[in-house]
């Protein structure tokens, strides 16, 4: 597959507020660059191509769509198990 048709999404989390927002979006190119930078600062990365295309035409910055919460939420869910497991940290299931 050629990487013009590869999509990507950052979600972002403040406890307290309404729900994950868009901190940033991509195609191609673009994605490419911002799934390199996950990694480089060692951002969990899920691959989820349906999310990412529906969240691509989210502006950063701005909350997630309600229709995405759900999806949102256990990719959320996923990554900070994944990081309280790798900090040593108990998370009850």
């Amino acid at each position: 597959m050629s990487n013009r048709w590869k999509k990507a999404a950052a979600l972002s989390y403040e406890r307290g507020e309404s729900a994950p927002r868009v901190s940033a979006a991509g195609r191609g190119l673009q994605a490419e660059r911002l799934i390199a930078a996950a990694r480089e600062a060692g951002v969990a990365i899920v691959e989820e191509p349906a999310l990412a295309a529906l969240l691509e035409a989210v502006e950063p910055g701005d909350y997630i769509p309600p229709w995405c919460w759900e999806a949102a939420a256990r990719i959320l869910a996923f990554v900070f198990t994944q990081e309280a497991l790798f900090d040593g940290k108990n998370v009850v299931e």
